[in-house]
């Protein structure tokens, strides 16, 4: 019943008023893409300076998402984390996507009373946290790291399509659009596709 409130509602700060502060919100961005890194942003709210319309990133359109990033590194605290293409293969998906999150708290600089991680699993970390399934539709931290964290991401996308053009980056982001399967196959895989990923791994082998 709590739950169906509070999705009905929006994000709020209800799960942050359970904890000790700073509590800070963590999210990631770029687990699915066939290229690129994965980026998690971590944010301490102030909650007397919240900037309007913050929600789930997947929710938002470019253009708000950009509003918002932009306000929310005026008024809140914003760390941003990134694990490698090369970190991704290494260690796999999951793995990276944590220690992104790790780096994005460590870039904070400062110790948190808690982090609330969006998700069913928290980082090995020794700092007190707590998994929020569906955080970013919950709880307003969690919704501006998942702003920052999908907007860095996609300007980084933006300028890897610059440097390796022809995989529609720009647009896709990195993932498995029908043109990026095209051009993958056409082209071959770049340094910044993640060749521990079957259709990657297929290219490469055929090569």
């Amino acid at each position: 019943m709590k739950t169906e409130r509070l999705i009905a509602a929006g994000p709020s700060f209800e799960l942050e008023r359970e904890h000790p502060g700073p509590v800070v919100g963590v999210d990631e961005a770029g687990r699915g893409p066939l290229a690129g890194p994965v980026v998690a942003a971590a944010v301490v709210l102030d909650h007397g300076r919240v900037p309007k319309g913050i929600d789930d990133s997947k929710k938002l359109s470019e253009k708000v998402r950009a509003r918002i990033c932009e306000e929310l590194r005026a008024v809140a605290l914003v760390g941003v984390g990134i694990a490698t293409v090369e970190e991704i293969d290494e260690i796999n998906i999951l793995w990276a996507s944590m220690l992104a999150m790790e780096r994005a708290v460590a870039a904070l600089g400062v110790a948190p009373g808690m982090v609330l991680v969006d998700g069913n699993r928290c980082p090995r970390w020794t700092h007190p946290s707590r998994p929020v399934i569906g955080g970013d539709a919950l709880c307003l931290s969690i919704a501006a790291a998942s702003i920052i964290a999908k907007q860095e991401r996609d300007r980084m996308m933006i300028e890897y399509d610059r440097l390796h053009p022809g995989y529609g980056w720009a647009s896709n982001k990195g993932y498995g659009s029908r043109a990026h399967m095209d051009a993958l196959v056409r082209l071959g895989p770049t340094p910044l596709h993640r060749r521990s990923f079957a259709p990657v791994a297929q290219q490469v082998l055929a090569l």
